[in-house]
């Protein structure tokens, strides 16, 4: 199987498996709504260990002397704060009330979010095939517990659930046209891998520390935040089996 084939894939199972979470929602509202929290656990630990174990080690030995991994990966975590800023901004504010200005911004915010993804899984593709599929285990992870929260939103502000999954569908579809202008961009891109190794590293960081992990601090059952921690602690252990099983064996 060649690169192309590989990226096309793995970014769509990775929009088809985006949408389990929703429509889990969609069936099992209160199951989902149980579940996410531990999902979300997971996933940041997986965003974690993908950043650490294989993203910047990638993009420090790409790079060499050449690239500041490091000030990249600030760069991704401020722009991604940006980002999320200019939509929480114009999402809730004066007229958080009204739907028709909430609701395309959810879509936009979620379609431009899974267009990240998909440039991120083309690029690492590009450089190794195990650090694509580790980086598409993440990207899928994090995208679950999005998808109940996406939802959710939706679902309460009185849209049909049928229209909610078609726009969650076509949203996720953003991911396979990221990844592709990316593949087709390969040649042009190739001196820029370094940077947007650190970027994606930026990016998952982020997601992790201030999406996901606050979502666990706000859980002060024992026994429930016990499982948090062994979750996020099992991300970051099964992203650091798959990176050492996968290295020289792809």
């Amino acid at each position: 199987m060649d690169i192309l084939a590989y990226i096309l894939v793995f970014s769509f199972i990775g929009s088809v498996v985006s949408l389990i979470g929703g429509v889990l929602l969609l069936i099992k509202e209160k199951f989902a709504i149980k579940i996410s929290h531990f999902l979300a656990s997971f996933a940041a630990g997986t965003l974690l260990g993908t950043a650490f174990f294989d993203l910047l080690p990638e993009a420090q030995e790409l790079g060499q002397d050449k690239v500041d991994v490091f000030l990249w990966t600030l760069v991704g975590i401020l722009v991604f704060f940006l980002l999320e800023r200019f939509i929480h901004h114009h999402g809730h504010g004066k007229n958080h009330e009204d739907t028709r200005s909430i609701v395309p911004l959810i879509i936009v915010g979620d379609s431009l979010h899974n267009f990240i993804d998909g440039i991120a899984t083309a690029a690492t593709f590009l450089i190794s095939i195990p650090l694509g599929i580790v980086t598409a285990i993440a990207v899928a992870a994090h995208e679950i517990p999005q998808e109940i929260g996406d939802f959710g939103l939706m679902l309460n502000k009185g849209i049909p659930r049928k229209k909610v999954l078609m726009i969650n569908f076509y949203s996720a579809l953003a991911a396979l046209a990221g990844a592709i202008l990316t593949y087709l961009a390969k040649d042009s891109i190739q001196g820029l891998l370094p940077v947007i190794l650190a970027l994606t590293s930026g990016f998952f960081i982020y997601i992790a520390a201030a999406n996901l992990i606050p979502e666990i601090h706000l859980h002060e059952n024992q026994k429930i935040a016990f499982w948090e921690t062994v979750m996020l602690l099992s991300g970051v252990l099964v992203v650091y089996l798959v990176v050492f099983l996968l290295e020289g064996h792809v």
